[in-house]
């Protein structure tokens, strides 16, 4: 690698997600706000063998024994 490319690496590496990325014009910034959505959305979600945890009607826990999620391709 060369200097410039070196110095172009650099800038790049340096950077990390701020929620003003979702409105930037700038490629880096906007893969970083699509990666943290992607990473946030499987956090929350789990993971694949999962279950549908009953709330309350306040949202609030009632059990988290809940119904098991169907696959389709591996529950049928």
């Amino acid at each position: 690698m060369n200097k410039k490319t070196d110095k172009k690496s650099e800038k790049i590496a340096e950077k990390s997600y701020e929620p003003a990325n979702y409105q930037s014009n700038d490629e880096t910034e906007k893969g970083l706000a699509i990666t943290h959505e992607q990473v946030s959305d499987a956090y929350m979600e789990g993971t694949i063998d999962g279950s549908i945890d009953q709330v309350d009607k306040n949202g609030e826990l009632k059990s988290d024994a809940g119904e098991k999620i169907k696959r389709k391709g591996f529950d049928e």
